[in-house]
């Protein structure tokens, strides 16, 4: 392609709307246009790298024997409503576009296609005979984003690769889900990126397990904690660890103290001169159900230990049923204003106590009357602690479970893992901490879709059983974000080979020196035709603005007709680091194929 028959036009200043590096170069580089919020055009750069991205994931995923399909964009409310998703998508996390068309009818444009790819398993698949199956997609996907940013990240609609595979039983999965782990570790691998899988929390997705693959990057949204043995990683929302040991008590016999101002660990502590592990601390919460019911949430754990809100919000989501409902669509910390809505009096907040009365709620047909409490383990052995006492200014000390205050039947993991943490698999490990970008999820569904929308087969034994499934996704678009993330400088772009647009790009300094122009052309030729896919810079530019968009769009190798001509040679930069050769005008297409080869090993 030659640049002055191209659509591309470079920007020397970062789009006002850009907040990260990777979103900025995009833009600049005139790879992306921004046509309204969270909307973006795949310019002709882009749209190659959108191309190899998806090749590689094809390619991958044939050889692990998927098979490759379409499926419908707009998807009926009525198949949401089978699996029990359509208030989550719609209401709860509210990020998916919903519509109703000129029948009434409602529908909504898929942010996943879990419903429809269970539809279709559910009418086709009919005996253990045809097991297993693996079908996927490359296609748009939409997501009504609250706040979009990052350009690509977290965009309204982006391109996803999503399978979707079905197995008579568990052991069946756990052999499709290693064949998908293994897809996307390759897949990572040919891009050039560097990676961590890790363990994660299934979300509204559900199934029993999951992991996520995150590209590594400074101005990763996730954190990833990990172990230098490798033996170990998890996104934080779902990383589990060994807390510090507790210190000894310096109470030994209970007693209600004066403790004005210390609504918080830090202050009380320092008050009462003792450890925060001393301490049990007692969090509120309020959670409402799909049902519409809402319930004050009570959980105690340790002092100097936080809350994973993820890891709690799984544990409400199991005893959805006991307030007539199948999950959370909200949980936050009330303030003063919300408590008004049910507080039948005035809470002690910063002195709540583990036996806090049911009392201090006021019921009603949408709020449930008792608290839901919650004991973390990190809290459930501590002897002699210090707490809340219901009464502001004053902290009891010296307390015991089963003594004092009675000790929740919900013993529970809602820690927040964090850096410097033993690791569970081997105490002398301790977390370590990365930044990261999901662009993979790979999920273990089993029966969650299939029981809830019928899809059987019949077994062997002649027995109806739920299919058991799994799902794949990786974002195509957002790992070509990721890629510029990870790798870029002062001057642009730099991405790896197997993923550039173009591998090369010959630029001629002087268009009106003949001698540049012919050696380019003969060059541009012979290049593409040995496979090289090559750029010309035949624009009447001046030379440091074809060098300064060559370093911008980050085209791997750069080749330049100049003052070397002379000599029978020309200049070969590298863009990656910059390095510069004089190869001989005879073996540039040869030194070119095996620096490409190389870099695609």
């Amino acid at each position: 392609m030659r640049l002055s028959q191209m659509l591309l036009v470079t920007l020397r200043e970062d789009p006002a709307e850009a907040e990260i590096p990777s979103h900025k170069l995009l833009v600049r580089a005139g790879y992306i246009r921004r046509i309204g919020s969270g909307i973006y055009a795949y310019m002709p750069l882009m749209w190659r790298v959108l191309q190899k991205i998806s090749q590689i994931v094809r390619e991958e995923m044939n050889a692990a024997g998927a098979q490759e399909t379409l499926l419908p964009q707009l998807q009926p409310s009525e198949l949401w409503k089978e699996s029990g998703r359509w208030d989550t998508y719609t209401k709860a996390e509210g990020i998916m576009f919903a519509l109703v068309d000129r029948q009434e009818r409602e529908l909504g444009l898929g942010p996943t296609h879990e419903e429809v790819i269970t539809t279709i398993a559910r009418d086709m698949i009919r005996s253990y005979r045809q097991l297993p199956q693996n079908l996927y997609q490359i296609q748009t996907k939409f997501r009504d984003e609250i706040r979009p940013r990052f350009g690509l990240m977290r965009g309204r609609e982006f391109i996803m690769k999503d399978a979707y595979s079905f197995d008579a039983d568990e052991e069946g999965l756990k052999k499709t889900y290693q064949k998908m782990h293994d897809a996307y570790c390759n897949i990572l691998r040919r891009t050039g990126l560097e990676f961590r899988a890790v363990d994660a929390d299934s979300g509204a997705i559900g199934g029993s397990g999951s992991q996520e693959f995150m590209v590594l990057a400074e101005a990763g949204e996730d954190e990833v904690l990990y172990t230098d043995d490798g033996k170990y990683a998890a996104n934080v929302e779902k990383a589990i660890a060994l807390p510090p040991d507790a210190e000894a008590s310096p109470f030994t016999n209970y007693k209600k103290l004066e403790t004005p101002g210390t609504a918080t660990i830090e202050k009380l502590c320092q008050f009462l001169k003792c450890s925060p592990t001393n301490v049990v601390k007692n969090v509120l919460y309020q959670a409402v159900f799909d049902s519409g019911m809402t319930a004050l949430v009570l959980v105690h754990i340790r002092g100097d230990q936080d809350v994973n809100d993820v890891k709690l919000q799984n544990e409400l989501t199991k005893i959805a049923d006991r307030f007539g409902g199948k999950t959370i669509i909200s949980l936050t910390v009330p303030d003063a204003e919300t408590q008004q809505k049910w507080a039948a009096k005035s809470l002690p907040l910063g002195y709540i106590s583990p036996g806090i009365s049911d009392s201090y709620i006021q019921p009603s047909k949408d709020i449930a009357p008792k608290f839901v409490r919650f004991i973390d383990q990190t809290a459930v052995d501590l002897e002699n602690f210090v707490t809340g006492s219901d009464d502001s200014d004053y902290h009891v000390v010296g307390a015991n479970w089963g003594k004092e205050f009675q000790k929740p039947d919900r013993v529970v993991d809602v820690r927040k893992a964090k850096v410097g943490d033993r690791a569970a698999h081997d105490p002398t490990q301790t977390l370590k901490t990365a930044r990261g970008i999901e662009i993979g999820h790979i999920f273990q569904l089993g029966t969650k879709y299939s029981k809830a929308m019928n899809a059987t087969y019949t077994n062997e034994q002649g027995e109806e059983m739920p299919l058991v499934m799994g799902c794949y996704g990786i974002g195509v678009s957002r790992l070509a974000q990721a890629a510029i993330e990870q790798s870029y400088d002062k001057d642009g772009i730099i991405l790896p080979v197997a993923i550039a647009p173009y591998h090369a790009i010959v630029m001629i300094p002087n268009v009106n020196d003949a001698d540049q122009v012919s050696a380019a052309e003969k060059l541009y030729t012979e290049l593409n035709q040995a496979g090289v896919e090559t750029l010309l810079d035949d624009r009447n530019e001046r030379a440091g603005v074809k060098f300064k968009d060559a370093e911008l769009i980050g085209i791997p190798y750069r080749i330049v007709t100049g003052k070397s001509l002379k000599d029978g040679k020309v200049e070969l930069v590298a863009r990656s680091t910059k390095a510069v050769q004089e190869v001989a005008i005879g073996d540039v297409v040869s030194t070119l194929k095996e620096a490409i080869a190389n870099a695609m090993r």
